[in-house]
């Protein structure tokens, strides 16, 4: 099985599906006829090291230590028999296997609990009356967080589920203290870990390894893996890419990074990597001062050296390949339930396809984001055709119906497009994206949205403050914000938004009136999920470029290694943490609906101000809902089914006139209007030609072929029996 190129995640990111960038990557090879193999290093390390053998081991090792430091840990050892016995078949049922384990898991007293079950009493009101199997998985969860717990404190501090020794790789900015922990010995997951890599690296004899290291949890085990092929594998070339050197590592100076790498690309890797894999594959022994790279650092004369002189550009997405998730353990991966959280359970439960709709932010102006970084400020948006192709590849290959497209901000008009090339092509698929609430989100589109699958949105609401919204240049307001959400809510589309505290010149009044526009958005129903993140100052947003307009004061450090985020002193002197406990506690309440009543103060042990946010002010933002007037060149589609048709006749001012009766039956109900026949046969004639499939309609051809026949459009299109309609599927976009 040997392969030119060996792509690796090193642990940890996902539990539930593989990090997308080597799938990505996989796929552009495939284009260009280069031989590769993938694996998520991650999933299998999870795999072996919670199985009642590897598990077993940890309980030796953390007994030789002599380790067990916590009440907590004591009481793990002590039940460490009922901890690894039930194991292998928790395992297998958070695989997707033996669903009939789920009633034994939700018996009492079958699964050892230590203190991550202390808030089990609070399981029913957390999830309410959930269904068994997700209840098992959210107990099956908990025990497994036990164990983590366990080697935590008292054999491997680094380890966490999605991430490994994530604080040695924050914000970074000396690599001095990455490179000790480097030299000190492999700790019992590190030996997991370059076990597993080395019998896949015997099986293929790779030329060129390439590492994906997406966040800063994946870079210590990311090293330590380039570490030992360097020591035991001496030939071969390592590359390294991914979100992390992407974004931290652009002003890399210190030559000590090379000793485990050969070559750091940034941004697009496809170019990057075709030209790196060219060298290593056909040209080895080249000089490197003669290579031509692009966006690639090497080492050169012992001085770290940026190489972009390739004169070749960037491949366009349609031309970059679908997405190979083939070597990946799809089976394999483990679903679970964390927190009563819907948005989280998405990414948490159940495996997803992942996909791009558009390279980039169409949007690029939010002054907190990293827009001046290729990965959001060059925008190319893929055609609905191909996506869709892609998508149906990923099905064939995969046997998974479920996508997430993993955009910086999917755009509302390729969303259309590709919900009704889904539609045209009668897929049955489950998709989920992130957006911003933009008001091009009608009603109408966030209906049609639905009926192709989309499921879930994800958007940021950031501060709800317009002041804070306008100097972030979001682009949107929080009259708008609610109108959009509403709009997706009753399309029965969840909606998750991301809110922000501590941004730049925010006064503790408008973050206690920002929790009130929250509290009011959950009460009203038009959200179903939030998560608050304190603002963090990076070095590549406008924010972190112009420090001087937005009234901080950075402590810059000297960069040798990364460069993200960044510490700073805010003009207004408030130390916004204190607001973290109270802003998390209330969401989680408003999310399982109750606290709308409390006092905002209750939320809170110290005095915050009263807010003044009326409280009817998102009522009345929905209730200001005007009316739009319908574009000559608006599409207009209907998602029902035709009718089932009757003729009946009335008889007005003494004349007999003919009528249709028509049934429509979706699939939890019926209706019916009654037209008279001329117009009824036109309607018939033209709801066919509205369904998905056939050529788009505009509202201009509609109302030329009406009134060729009869009066003015407007009467009839506005009147009661088209507004059953309307409100059944017929929809204007």
């Amino acid at each position: 099985m040997q392969k030119d190129l060996f792509l690796f995640t090193p642990p940890f990111t996902q539990l539930n599906t593989p990090y997308p960038a080597t799938a990505y990557i996989k796929g552009f090879l495939n284009t260009k006829n280069i031989d590769s193999y993938q694996m998520d290093l991650g999933i299998e390390v999870i795999l072996e090291l919670f199985s009642s053998i590897g598990m077993r081991k940890v309980f030796e090792d953390a007994r030789d230590k002599n380790s067990i430091l916590s009440d907590n840990s004591q009481r793990i050892y002590a039940l460490k028999d009922h901890y690894i016995r039930p194991l292998d078949n928790i395992i297998s049922f958070l695989q997707g296997h033996n669903d009939t384990f789920a009633r034994q898991i939700c018996t009492d007293n079958f699964l050892p609990q230590a203190s991550r079950f202390d808030q089990i009493d609070d399981l029913e009101w957390a999830f309410g009356n959930m269904g068994i199997q997700d209840k098992a998985k959210h107990l099956a969860t908990l025990y497994l967080e036990d164990l983590s717990d366990f080697i935590v404190d008292c054999v491997d501090d680094h380890f966490g589920f999605s991430r490994y020794a994530e604080r040695l790789g924050m914000s970074a900015n000396s690599f001095d203290e990455l490179y000790e922990e480097l030299q000190q010995p492999l700790s019992y997951i590190d030996e997991i870990t370059v076990s597993i890599l080395e019998k896949k690296l015997q099986e293929t004899q790779p030329k060129l390894v390439v590492m994906s290291i997406p966040f800063p949890g994946n870079l210590y085990s990311g090293l330590r893996s380039c570490q030992f092929i360097k020591k035991h594998f001496p030939k071969t070339k390592i590359a390294m890419g991914g979100g992390f050197p992407n974004t931290e590592l652009r002003s890399l100076k210190d030559a000590r990074v090379f000793e485990f790498v050969d070559f750091i690309c940034l941004d697009d890797g496809e170019l990057p990597l075709e030209l790196v894999a060219d060298y290593v594959l056909h040209h080895p022994l080249k000089p490197l001062q003669d290579l031509e790279l692009k966006r690639t650092f090497i080492l050169e004369d012992e001085q770290v050296t940026y190489k972009n002189n390739s004169k070749k550009g960037d491949y366009k997405q349609l031309q970059v390949g679908t997405p190979d998730y083939a070597d990946l353990l799809l089976d394999q991966y483990i679903s679970v339930i964390e927190v009563a959280n819907p948005m989280h359970s998405l990414w948490s439960d159940g495996r997803w396809n992942k996909l791009t709709m558009a390279h980039g932010c169409y949007w690029g102006k939010c002054t907190f984001c990293d827009i001046s970084l290729d990965y959001i400020s060059l925008y190319e948006p893929i055609a609905a055709t191909i996506l869709v192709d892609r998508m149906e590849q990923l099905i064939a290959q995969t046997g998974e119906q479920g996508f997430h497209f993993v955009d910086e901000a999917a755009p509302p008009a390729l969303m259309r497009a590709v919900a009704l090339e889904i539609l045209k092509r009668k897929l049955t698929v489950t998709w989920w994206t992130n957006i911003r609430f933009e008001k091009n989100f009608t009603q109408d589109l966030c209906h049609l949205l639905k009926a192709s699958g989309c499921i879930a949105v994800s958007g940021g609401l950031e501060v709800a403050s317009d002041r804070l919204l306008k100097l972030i240049d979001k682009g949107v307001t929080v009259e708008q914000v609610a109108q959009v959400t509403r709009s997706f809510t009753a399309a029965g589309i969840m909606v998750h938004t991301y809110l922000m505290y501590g941004y730049p010149t925010q006064t503790i009044q408008e973050t206690v009136d920002s929790l009130e526009m929250t509290r009011q958005l959950f009460q009203l129903g038009v959200i179903q999920s939030g998560f608050w993140h304190q603002f963090a100052l990076t070095a590549h947003s406008p924010v972190g470029m112009n420090t001087q307009d937005y009234g901080i004061t950075p402590h810059l450090k000297e960069i040798s290694f990364a460069n993200n985020d960044v510490q700073f002193t805010d003009s207004t002197g408030i130390d916004h943490s204190i607001f973290s406990d109270g802003l998390k506690k209330s969401l989680f309440n408003f999310m399982h609906g109750i606290g709308f009543d409390m006092s905002l103060q209750e939320w809170f042990d110290f005095e915050i101000p009263q807010t003044t946010i009326t409280p009817y002010y998102i009522e009345d933002c929905l209730n200001t809902d005007s009316f739009r007037s319908i574009k000559s060149n608006s599409k207009v589609i209907y998602l029902g089914n035709l009718p089932l048709i009757g003729r009946f006749s009335k008889t007005k001012k003494g004349k007999e006139v003919l009528y249709l009766d028509l049934v429509f039956h979706d699939k939890s109900s019926s209706f019916q209007i009654e037209l008279p026949e001329d117009q009824g046969n036109w309607l018939l004639d033209h709801l066919e030609l509205w369904q998905p499939g056939h050529k788009l309609t505009t509202f201009s051809q509609i109302k030329t072929s009406y009134e060729s026949q009869f009066e003015t459009l407007e009467p009839f299109w506005y009147s009661e029996e088209m507004e059953i309609l309307r409100e059944n599927g017929l929809l204007v976009l």
